[in-house]
């Protein structure tokens, strides 16, 4: 909901100033899909507002349910026909995470990840990112689904410092406690590594969380895979974070994808430490080791051993390192694999 133009109608229309937030907390807060459910204003109010607002700046294409219960995925239609996805995740029972899109496609054009085969459509406008996280609170409501809802990633279709403007105005809407009211550390934001980027983050928010998808230690294999690095290479990317860390001094999360024969080696494994160690306290960093899920026949996963073996390398060399596990791949919601296809 466009809440600048919500406010605007109510002034002109002689409303009290407590409808803004009466109105706001239905939406945002309560995860309400229309106006004609929110009975504490009349009727006439609701349907002026049904009339010139939107509560959602989508419409809901498909929504399907993992195997397990525990990633829900969803396909929004964009006004002007342009489709996204989000995820809903379960981590842990009873707790959920959503992961958001902060554009249409993406230009990043990593070669395992089938939104960067997508190419980019066009950035998405704050309303758009915030809408995709009251969507969820408003369908865990509906259905009934218990559970604790206070973190989100963008981490779905995009790269969101290549929208900055957008995504650092969701940010603050998400996390305004007049607002949405997320908390701060429930937040997260992934990177490929766009410097620029890091720094305005670095900048202006203190307390939200930082991922970067790194996936290489060599410039380059990274080079190959990751177009990105041609521009911000891995010593430029490590200046960048050696900023974050001195400013921040929060944790910094490193999401490594492994890929069977091309990033899992011991050599692999010792060369992430020691280019880990150079970028500042060694306690700050988590390295999150990620299955690669399929999109076509160019990747294979790791296997099991070579993981757990890539996992105590890292370990040894003084990083903390986990294994996540992978949900949502049976419905293409896992990471990696959104791609805004008509059907989920």
């Amino acid at each position: 909901m466009d809440y600048k133009k919500l406010e605007k109608l109510l002034e002109e229309n002689n409303q009290p100033a407590f409808r803004f937030k009466q109105i706001t907390k239905s939406v945002f807060y309560d995860g309400v899909g229309s106006f004609d459910e929110i009975t504490t204003i009349s009727k006439d109010l609701r349907k002026m507002l049904s009339e010139e607002l939107s509560s959602y700046p989508f419409t809901v294409k498909e929504v399907v349910v993992s195997g397990d219960k525990r990633a829900i995925k969803a396909l929004f239609e964009l006004s002007d026909g342009n489709v996204i996805e989000s995820v809903l995740i379960s981590p842990k029972p009873e707790v959920w995470s959503a992961c958001i899109s902060s554009q249409v496609g993406c230009a990043m054009a990593c070669d395992f990840c089938a939104t960067g085969k997508l190419g980019l459509g066009r950035d998405l406008i704050s309303d758009e990112i915030v809408s995709q996280a009251v969507f969820w609170r408003g369908y865990l409501r509906e259905n009934n689904i218990a559970g604790t809802y206070t973190n989100i990633v963008y981490m779905g279709m995009g790269e969101p410092f290549m929208n900055w403007e957008h995504v650092k105005e969701s940010i603050e809407v998400l996390t305004d406690e007049n607002l949405c009211n997320f908390p701060n550390r429930g937040l997260s934001v992934s990177t490929s590594g766009v410097v620029p980027g890091i720094e305005k983050f670095a900048d202006t928010f203190g307390q939200i969380n930082l991922a970067i998808s790194l996936h290489f230690a060599f410039d380059e294999k990274r080079d190959k895979y990751m177009p990105v690095n041609k521009a911000y290479n891995l010593e430029k990317l490590k200046k960048s974070l050696q900023y974050y860390l001195s400013k921040n001094k929060r944790r910094l999360f490193i999401e490594y994808i492994m890929l069977d024969g091309i990033n899992d080696s011991n050599e692999d494994a010792i060369a992430l430490t020691k280019y880990l160690r150079l970028i500042g306290d060694k306690k700050l960093i988590i390295v999150n080791l990620i299955k690669y899920n399929s999109i076509d026949e160019g990747f294979v996963p790791s296997t099991a051993g070579s993981v757990q073996r890539f996992k105590e390398l890292v370990k040894r060399g003084g990083i903390a390192c986990t294994i996540r596990k992978s949900i949502g791949d049976d419905i293409h919601g896992a990471c990696g694999q959104l791609a805004g296809k008509n059907k989920c």
